[in-house]
């Protein structure tokens, strides 16, 4: 491990937390199998392949697996992403809070071919965790290796 490889752990309960999940999980590679809504649980989970942006102004650009959960959902909708297959490759680029009836809302998260994953949840509840494996960065749907590292 070189020693810009720390293990990213973020927790958020309000929109401000969000917004910085947000900004660490700009340009994640998520395949469309990785994303799971567990209705009786009120959890919906994500897996990929983070861009890590803080570790990329000390070293060589690297992406980390990553998990992002959000507890308390009560509804899932996809917007756009009907005729994707489980192996399909999306980008995703930012997760936005709109509330409906504090502390209840609507988490979007957005991917670069326009499509979206919509939560409705009864507030912020989200969790941002790296695992270990790493890998250098490579091309992700969207946005070319050159693109990313030039941040």
């Amino acid at each position: 491990m070189t020693s810009h490889s720390q293990k990213l752990r973020l927790v958020a309960l309000d929109r401000e937390g969000l917004e910085v999940i947000s900004a660490h999980i700009q340009n994640t590679c998520v395949k469309f199998c990785d994303m799971a809504w567990f209705p009786r649980k009120q959890r919906f989970v994500l897996a990929g392949m983070r861009y890590d942006w803080v570790g990329a102004k000390a070293g060589p650009p690297e992406r980390v697996f990553s998990l992002l959960r959000f507890d308390r959902v009560l509804q899932v909708a996809r917007l756009g992403l009907g005729a994707r297959k489980g192996d399909d490759v999306l980008n995703l680029l930012a997760l936005t809070f709109q509330k409906t009836d504090p502390p209840a809302g609507l988490i979007l998260l957005a991917f670069a071919d326009g499509s979206l994953v919509r939560l409705q949840v009864e507030c912020v509840e989200a969790e941002l965790r790296d695992m270990e494996l790493r890998r250098p960065a490579e091309a992700c749907p969207g946005h070319a290796l050159s693109d990313a590292s030039s941040f």
